[in-house]
């Protein structure tokens, strides 16, 4: 065993000690759920119950049980109806039509229409952190009558009818936005939707509670009576409640992938990496490139070069994700860069960087760095105990630093008070949508979550990206992307580590949460709940 996995597996032992990121439980999470009520883990606490404005993965979740999309997404990402019964997109790609479905109410008894839908549209190209990208040839919509939607490009979107999924594109009610700033809307945080549940109760720190919809457009759905979205930060105490069945489904690796087989040896919990084809993570280690030491290419090419990203693959996610140095996983096979890793884990060159940037040991240190992991589960805080272990072996002190989800949103897109930090952003159904906002100089949008936090510019690769959006041609749009990632390869805004396989654990009882391609991210419309009796299903 390696000086750093050795020094790195010993840190990684004193985690459950941490209770997550050292808070404690919350009494009120043990909260019990009625009969026929789902509890589904949320971590960490939702911003915003309504993802129009936000890309926080637990946002995504609470939101989509209320906010319907027009569409949603078969495993193999073609578009099946919800709000949307009937699509047609022109030859030039310039027109699309969405025939909206009749009947449909909103949770406050009135009715859904094509003035919802425009309206819709025109929130999320505004304030949702990928909007400005993904509907940015979105010239004009129209609504020639109660039921129709006509929107109108300046430029073909390749990717397009894959953006109207409701945790991507949510509908809001018109008439209860159309006043004010939709930003401080209450309804954010008791969202009105058109889904199958409805919001009920919000207990901050603790849980969020949602209803059966009675009115539900699809008949016979939901099954279940209601879903509690319990707010679990305790690593420890998530696996007891999954232990003792409090907590039924958990998405997004909820617990440590190290527990995952003495979790399931029993039968009565399972676990699936099906329903993430839509949503596709990656870990990777973003720069402030505004900070005076990681601003400077020498030393971010010695921390490129000083970390093995096969280490994070086998000990953090335990063979649960893929390593890659590319920016766009294999998974998008036409626009995977497959060229060499321009840093190469090669600990001797990092030192010799360092020593010829300036930048010399006095004694064992040359400089001190502050690393933020992303509070949202536990592998990017393992990620980032692995980071420190590596780093030290180059001379650089890395101190981590934990904080709660909110705090860590605005130390690094609003204050911008940070250095580095392990960050966890979704590839989606597109490098347009899920990349380009990473890397985007006009996506940097102080104060907007998961936009261009490093502050990364580059004409060239803006170029690229732009040409890449409005490309037809698979195989030229492939050049295109190939490009972009070479470029930025070498510049290293972040480094990318590895794309993840989630895992999603649930109860025996538990079925119908991974039909489509957001599996727990979706409306959960048709997820099923068997009596205890069937707990080995």
């Amino acid at each position: 065993m390696s000086v750093t996995r050795r020094h790195f597996v010993t840190g990684l032992s004193a985690l459950p000690l941490l209770g997550g990121f050292g808070w404690t439980s919350p009494a009120s999470a043990a909260v019990e759920a009625p009969p026929g009520v789902l509890t589904l883990l949320v971590n960490p606490e939702p911003p915003s119950l309504s993802a129009f404005h936000t890309s926080a993965g637990t946002s995504l979740t609470a939101s989509s049980k209320v906010l319907e999309g027009l569409l949603t997404y078969a495993n193999d990402l073609s578009p099946q109806p919800v709000l949307a019964t009937h699509w047609d997109i022109a030859a030039d790609g310039l027109t699309y039509i969405f025939t909206l479905r009749q009947g449909v109410k909103w949770h406050d008894g009135q009715p859904f229409s094509a003035a919802d839908v425009a309206f819709s549209l025109d929130l999320v190209k505004r304030y949702h952190p990928r909007g400005g990208s993904t509907f940015a040839s979105l010239e004009r919509v129209e609504t020639p009558d109660e039921h129709r939607v006509v929107l109108h490009l300046s430029k073909p979107v390749p990717y397009l009818i894959r953006a109207f999924a409701g945790s991507e594109t949510p509908i809001l009610p018109r008439h209860r936005y159309a006043e004010g700033d939709p930003l401080s809307n209450p309804l954010n945080n008791a969202p009105i939707g058109t889904g199958p549940f409805r919001f009920k109760n919000w207990v901050r720190g603790s849980h969020i509670e949602y209803e059966r919809n009675p009115d539900y457009w699809q008949p016979g759905q939901p099954t279940v009576a209601g879903l509690i979205l319990r707010v679990v930060p305790d690593s420890a105490a998530r696996l007891a409640a999954f232990g003792n069945g409090s907590l039924l489904l958990g998405g997004e690796s909820p617990v440590p992938l190290s527990d995952l087989e003495r979790l399931t040896q029993g039968g009565t919990l399972k676990f699936t990496t099906e329903g993430y084809q839509y949503s596709g993570t990656e870990t990777l280690l973003e720069f402030n490139l505004d900070d005076p030491l990681l601003g400077r290419l020498e030393v971010r090419q010695a921390i490129a070069h000083a970390i093995d990203r096969e280490v994070i693959k086998k000990i953090v996610y335990y063979g649960y994700a893929e390593a890659s140095a590319a920016p766009i996983p294999s998974n998008f096979p036409h626009y995977h860069y497959e060229g060499a890793n321009p840093y190469p884990p090669d600990v001797q060159k990092a030192n010799a960087i360092l020593d010829a940037a300036g930048l010399p040991r006095q004694g064992n240190w040359r400089f001190p760095l502050t690393l933020d992991p992303l509070p949202y589960g536990d592998s990017y805080q393992r990620t980032a105990v692995y980071i420190k272990s590596a780093l030290a072996r180059i001379g650089i002190e890395v101190q981590l630093r934990n904080q709660d989800f909110p705090s860590y949103i605005k130390r690094v897109y609003s204050d911008r008070a940070y250095q580095f930090a392990v960050n966890g952003m979704s590839v989606l159904f597109d490098p347009t949508v899920g990349l380009q906002r990473l890397y985007w100089s006009k996506n940097y949008r102080q104060g907007v979550p998961f936009s261009n936090g490093t502050h990364y510019a580059n004409p060239e690769v803006d170029q690229l990206l732009e040409a890449a959006a409005v490309e037809p041609d698979e195989a030229r749009r492939g050049e295109l992307f190939r490009a972009f990632q070479a470029i930025v390869m070498r510049e290293i805004p972040s480094l990318t580590l590895v794309l993840q396989r989630q895992v999603t654990l649930y109860n025996a009882r538990v079925g119908g949460f991974a039909e489509n391609a957001s599996g727990v991210n979706g409306s959960l419309a048709g997820v099923t709940l068997a009596g205890p009796e069937h707990a080995h299903g």
